[in-house]
C-alpha cells in the first residue's frame, strides 16, 4: 500500500504545492479543508499529475467532526497542519489592546493540532512518519500589529520544534514552517491583491509555495532541521 499523507487546510496555494509535493513521491494524498466547493478541482489536478487523492470537507475546530474524519482516512504516514484565518477583515486588535477573549478565539487554530497528533500519533510512529506545522513569522518576530494571532503563532512553533525532541528517538520527524510574506496563488494573496488601498504593496512581497513545499519535503527526509523561516517582509 501506498504511504498516506494528511493535507489539513488545503488551498489553492501552499497546501496543494504541498499535496503535490508528497504526491511525486508516492504518496496518496488526503485533503482537508473547511468547504468542498474546490475539491473537485484539487482532486482533478492531483489526478492529472498521478496522485491518487480523496478529500473531505472538515473545519477543525469541529473536535468531534475531525476526529471521526480522521478515524475514516484511516492509518497515516505524514500530517501537515496548515489551516488558519483567511478573513484579513476580521484581524484582532493590536497586541497592546488585546484581550484574553482574543487570545482565546485565536488559540482555537492550535487545539486542533493537538488533537489531531494525539489521535494519529501511534500510527506514525509505528510508520517513522513525520508532522510538519505552517505558521507566521510572527512567532518569531515581532508583529504587533497581529495582536493575539502572534500568541497563538508562537505557541504552534513551539509545540512543532517540542515535538521534534520529543520524538527524533522514536523515528518520527516534526517541523515548523515558519511563513513571512504572501503565498502566491493562495486566498490571502488574492484578497490583499484586491484591496491595494487597505494593504498597499503588501501583495508583492511573496513566497512560492512550491519552493517552500520542497523545503518541507526535503526537512522530512533528511530530518536535519526542525523549523525553516521564509520571510520577504
Amino acid at each position: 500500500m501506498s504511504p498516506t499523507a494528511v493535507v489539513l487546510g488545503v488551498g489553492p496555494g501552499l497546501g496543494m504545492s504541498v499535496a503535490h509535493r508528497f504526491g511525486r513521491e508516492g504518496y496518496e494524498v488526503v485533503l482537508v479543508s473547511r468547504r468542498n466547493e474546490r475539491h473537485a478541482e484539487y482532486v482533478a489536478a492531483l489526478a492529472e499529475a498521478g496522485v491518487a487523492a480523496r478529500a473531505f470537507a472538515v473545519d477543525v475546530r469541529d473536535r468531534a467532526r475531525l476526529l471521526s474524519t480522521l478515524d475514516e482516512i484511516g492509518p497515516v504516514d505524514v500530517v501537515y497542519y496548515g489551516p488558519g484565518a483567511t478573513d484579513l477583515s476580521d484581524m484582532p486588535g493590536e497586541i497592546t489592546s488585546t484581550t484574553s477573549a482574543e487570545a482565546r478565539a485565536a488559540m482555537d487554530w492550535l487545539y486542533p493540532a493537538v488533537e489531531v497528533v494525539q489521535h494519529v500519533l501511534p500510527g506514525v510512529i509505528e510508520r517513522g512518519g513525520g508532522l510538519l506545522f505552517a505558521g507566521g513569522l510572527s512567532a518569531v518576530r515581532p508583529m504587533p500589529v497581529l495582536g493575539a494571532l502572534a500568541l497563538s503563532a508562537a505557541a504552534l512553533r513551539n509545540y512543532a520544534v517540542t515535538l521534534n525532541a520529543a520524538l527524533a528517538e522514536k523515528g518520527v520527524y516534526a517541523g515548523t514552517l515558519t511563513i513571512g510574506g504572501v503565498i502566491e496563488r493562495g486566498d490571502i494573496h488574492k484578497m490583499v491583491a484586491s484591496m491595494t488601498e487597505k494593504f498597499g504593496s503588501l501583495a508583492e512581497h511573496t513566497l512560492d509555495p512550491d519552493d517552500i513545499a520542497e523545503t518541507a519535503w526535503q526537512m522530512f527526509v533528511k530530518r536535519d532541521r526542525a523549523e525553516e523561516v521564509f520571510s520577504v517582509l
